[in-house]
Parts: structure tokens; sequence; C-alpha cells
């Protein structure tokens, strides 16, 4: 499960967001009285997953630390329609001058968070974990893992530097999948994993013979699966990836594979609908 970044990554993320946002400064907040104060609430009008209550956070600490902020819910948690999430007081020039990096933080990984659990919970009871991918938005990488492990779903690995992910093309320029897997058993640390993605039953039996222990069946059919999982009889732990949606999953879950991966999680990203209101 990926975790919150640390502190100094957090940090640099949320300033890049309000750099961008703010350049050389909030032209429209200068309008208000300098020492004004106010209350306001954030309101989601949806049903929904929260998640991303650390970055908006930080965007008004960096803005103005003098803003209190009281959070009613937590991030993971189950968020209904009209409901009070937040209560902030502080500067009103700061309150304005954040609110929008802040929200864009707090919709975009409650909708990643919420389409997770919808998938969590589309395959409960069956043993099998539903994983991201590496199909993020850029720059939101590590925050949008974060989000995924709150819907209730895994991670898999974060980049290209933490796990080895033999695809087709790399099959190809080593020549098999032989060849591919003894080339990465030579060069990977001991504790990174070695997968290998296979498009058919013969390739599945070329992994397994190689010693495969992660194997990704690419766009198999249900009964193509279900052969999979038999052949592969515990030796190694098998993945189904393409193809998978909300309607799906459950079925592909049952024929027995150990892990589904959706790229949806993060790449078809819908906000959640939130609110900042003055009180």
């Amino acid at each position: 499960m990926s975790g919150l970044p640390d502190r100094e990554t957090l940090q640099r993320q949320v300033s890049q967001a309000l750099s961008e946002d703010l350049g050389s400064g909030d032209l429209t907040a200068a309008l208000i009285d300098a020492q004004a104060c106010s209350e306001v609430e954030i309101i989601c009008r949806e049903s929904a997953v929260l998640c991303g209550t650390a970055w908006f956070n930080e965007v008004f600490r960096q803005l103005d630390p003098g803003i209190s902020i009281e959070w009613l819910a937590e991030d993971g948690d189950r968020l209904l329609p009209a409901q009070r999430i937040c209560l902030l007081e502080g500067n009103t020039r700061g309150l304005l001058s954040g609110e929008r990096t802040a929200l864009n933080y707090l919709q975009t990984l409650s909708g990643t968070a919420t389409l997770a659990r919808r998938y969590a919970d589309a395959v409960a009871g069956t043993g099998a974990r539903i994983l991201d991918t590496r199909k993020t938005i850029p720059g939101l990488r590590l925050q949008q893992k974060y989000a995924v492990s709150c819907g209730g779903c895994s991670n898999h690995r974060i980049g290209l530097y933490d796990a080895i992910l033999i695809k087709e093309n790399h099959i190809h320029a080593a020549g098999s999948i032989q060849a591919a897997f003894r080339a990465a058993e030579a060069t990977a640390p001991p504790d990174v994993s070695i997968e290998i993605e296979v498009e058919s039953l013969d390739q599945l039996t070329e992994a397994l013979s190689a010693g495969a222990k992660r194997v990704l069946l690419d766009n198999f059919d249900l009964q193509r699966l279900r052969e999979a999982v038999a052949m592969a009889a515990g030796r190694a732990r098998l993945e189904a990836s393409g193809g998978v949606n909300l309607e799906t999953v459950r079925e592909i879950a049952l024929t027995g594979v150990n892990d589904i991966s959706v790229g949806a999680l993060t790449k078809d990203v819908r906000a959640v609908d939130l609110s900042m209101l003055f009180i």
C-alpha cells in the first residue's frame, strides 16, 4: 500500500501546484481587505470516498499558517451527498487564494479513491486484488497511488525502478521469454519482483518453465483465464489485464486469478463534486 509521501516531497508538490496558479500573485483576492477573516466549509455534493486531506492542508499551510482547519472526515471515509467534510477559519485572502488548488487536489484524489472503492467492492469475497498501473496523470503518480490505496485497492510498481515487468517488446528485443527472464534474474536486486506478460497459453507454459513467479495474462478471455489458473496450479501469481471494467471485473476475479490490473483507476479520472462555501 502506498502511503503519504515524505514531508519534503509533499511540500514540493504543493509548492509547484500553487506556483502554477498564483504566479506573481492573486490579483482578485487583492481586492479584499488584507485584515479580513472568514469561516468557510467544504461540502461534498455526491457519494464519494475522501482522499487528499494532507495536500489540502499543505496548500493553506504554505499560504497562511494561521488558517485553522477542522476535518469532519478522514481519508478513506465514505461520503454522502451534501455532507460537510471540513471547516476552515482565517484570513480571507488566504482562503480565497488557496481554494482552487486545495479543491483540485481533493476532488481529483477523491475521484480516484471513489473509483478504486467501487472496484474493491465489486470483487469483495473473491480473494482477488485490484491493482493500479503506471497510467497516471503526469506529476500526480504518488498522489494517485495513495488514493488507490485509500479506496481499498493495491499498488502495482510505482515506476520503472522498483519492479521488473517484461512486456511484449522486451521479449521481442531479448529474443525469447526465457532469454528475457534469465537477463532479469541476472540483473534484478534480491528485493525486486520479476513479472512476465504473456498473450497465450503457450507463452504461459514458457514463462512457467523459465521459473516465473508472477505472470500477467494480457487480454485473456474468461475461459483462457480459467485454463491459465489450472495450468499454473499455484506455481505463479497470475494477474489479469485488459478488457476490465466494473461490469466484467467480478467474473474475471471468479476465474481464480490472484490480481486484476485496472488502468482506469488512475487514467479515467472524474473529479468528485466539492464546494467551498462561506458561512
